[in-house]
């Protein structure tokens, strides 16, 4: 049960988090804004380091790094599909293949369902097919290459959550740091190359609004990245990677909300079964 209240607690957090990336991507490139994210975030969890009991270990590290290599990857693939829009549907495609990468994995490893969690998969396949259509002739699709973007986060996040997911349980947020920082440097390496030429958008001041919008995802990543992180100490992988997938529920509200993008009926149904998914999946 603290397992699902943390992951759950950190899916909305994250949902946020994802919305405000997208809207700071909208302004600037999405390798700027993972870039101000990984800075802030990994700001926060030094911080928190040094209040938590922290363990400096070469698993830690490795695990660290090889997850911050794998975010890196998938938050510029998400917040460019994010920017292409509409966020109501790219946002679940990407949740739901991370959810189901682990799970994969988790089989490959030896880790077994239950009955709950077997029916949960397949209901939770089922809610992709609903989320992912939209009826009527005037309704904005997403575009091949925002779908194609949003698998390809998605396949990022989920080898994010098994790199993690290895780290040693005594590590704290040691992993979770050298992830943000490794993610920074590689975001870094990548602006100072798009610097070298003229034309590249990354040489231009973005708005102001834009940078604020891509420190406060930092900040939201950074918290709701922990307590997934003492979610997965304290359940399986299996279990808090569907919980990881509910994150883009907020991020549809916000862009409902905020954005005006339609919601159409059929979506808010898929919504409801990826959520009895989740339940299933939890009682695995």
């Amino acid at each position: 049960m603290i397992s699902v209240s943390l992951g759950l607690v950190g899916a909305i957090i994250y949902g946020g988090s994802d919305f405000l990336g997208g809207l700071a991507a909208k302004a600037m490139s999405s390798t700027r804004v993972t870039a101000l994210n990984s800075v802030v975030g990994f700001t926060v969890l030094l911080l928190g380091s040094l209040v938590i009991p922290t363990g400096w270990s070469t698993d830690a590290l490795l695990w660290g790094a090889l997850s911050g290599l794998a975010a890196a990857g998938a938050l510029v693939l998400f917040y460019a599909c994010l920017a292409l829009g509409p966020m109501s549907i790219l946002s679940p495609i990407m949740g739901l293949v991370a959810a189901i990468v682990p799970i994969i994995i988790g089989f490959a490893r030896g880790e077994r369902l239950s009955v709950f969690g077997d029916v949960g998969l397949v209901v939770g396949l089922i809610a992709v097919v609903l989320i992912c259509f939209v009826p009527g002739s005037k309704v904005v699709r997403p575009s091949l290459r925002g779908i194609l973007m949003a698998i390809g986060s998605g396949i990022g996040i989920g080898f994010y959550l098994v790199f993690i997911d290895l780290s040693p349980t005594d590590s704290g947020p040691a992993p979770l740091v050298v992830c943000f920082a490794v993610t920074g440097l590689v975001m870094a390496a990548v602006l100072l190359i798009r610097r070298t030429r003229s034309h590249s958008s990354d040489t231009k001041r973005p708005p102001r609004r834009a940078v604020v919008f891509a420190l406060l995802c930092g900040l939201t990543d950074g918290v709701a990245a922990f307590l997934f992180l003492l979610a997965l100490r304290a359940g399986d992988l299996s279990v808090v990677s569907v919980l990881n997938a509910l994150a883009p529920a907020g991020t549809i509200v916000l862009a409902a909300v905020l954005l005006r993008e339609r919601i159409a009926v059929v979506q808010w149904i898929g919504l409801a079964v990826a959520l009895v998914a989740a339940a299933l999946l939890a009682l695995a």
